[in-house]
């Protein structure tokens, strides 16, 4: 007896465990890096160049790149530092918060009428009319339909310009919609444009006001329009960069 009981024992400990995915939870939120990857126009921009892509002398095949870029292009994430001075670099943000669950506030009507559109406290207060108030810890993301111009720079940005930053125009978070997060105590926040401030912000207050709060911001977030209003978890996965302001992150969403 025991040493069948043993034996299934056994058994149950060395087979594989089977795991299944529901791949249709899954919503991708991250824009491939290129030479299309849209970044800052005074920043470095995705640079990669394959060094190796063989069959070798041992009869193996052998590929190898290198790359270089800024910390703030594509699909990335900006640490507190990166506006607040002495905050929490890229590799303090605990991993706790970077798997949380997800509000998207919808204003892409409102930024398809007026490209320097600013997500505004009414606006949330109008969200958390229809869907209560937005939870202590989540991640609020803010849609204004922009990813429908990716990667065209000129529609994205509002300039194609290298190092122009004088005429850039797309939607942005307005600084009392952030000081209304700050208050609701949320993770982070993201919105599907290059910057959490609006492209005609010359001094970034929201940036200013997020991250002296110690929160992290998520920036060029792809595929908003598949996410749900409530429901959604975000598994959030930058590079992990010691020191760093930000760096480029892999961004899932589960939906219900």
């Amino acid at each position: 007896m025991k040493l069948t009981v043993c034996a299934v024992l056994l058994t149950a400990v060395s087979a594989p465990a089977q795991v299944r995915i529901d791949e249709k939870a899954l919503v991708d939120l991250t824009y491939a890096f290129d030479e299309k990857t849209i970044y800052w126009p005074t920043d470095m921009h995705f640079q990669w160049k394959q060094t190796h892509a063989e069959m070798t002398p041992g009869g193996y095949w052998y590929a190898s790149a290198t790359y270089g870029a800024s910390e703030h292009g594509g699909t990335h994430i900006d640490s507190p530092v990166h506006f607040a001075r002495g905050a929490r670099t890229l590799e303090q943000i605990p991993l706790s918060e970077l798997v949380r669950p997800a509000v998207v506030i919808d204003i892409a009507a409102k930024c398809a009428a007026n490209p320097d559109y600013e997500l505004t406290a009414d606006d949330i207060a109008a969200w958390e009319n229809r869907h209560g108030r937005i939870p202590a810890g989540s991640i609020a993301l803010a849609r204004t339909g922009w990813g429908r111009f990716w990667p065209d720079k000129k529609k994205y940005l509002g300039s194609d310009k290298p190092g122009d930053v004088a005429n850039l125009h797309f939607p942005g978070l307005s600084e009392g919609a952030a000081k209304l997060l700050v208050e609701r105590k949320i993770a982070g926040a993201g919105i599907d444009t290059a910057s959490i401030d609006p492209g005609t912000s010359k001094t970034f207050p929201v940036h200013q006001v997020l991250y002296a709060a110690n929160l992290y911001g998520l920036e060029n977030v792809a595929n908003l329009e598949k996410l749900p209003a409530t429901g959604a978890t975000l598994i959030v996965a930058p590079m992990k960069i010691k020191g760093g302001t930000g760096g480029p992150a892999r961004i899932i969403a589960i939906v219900p």
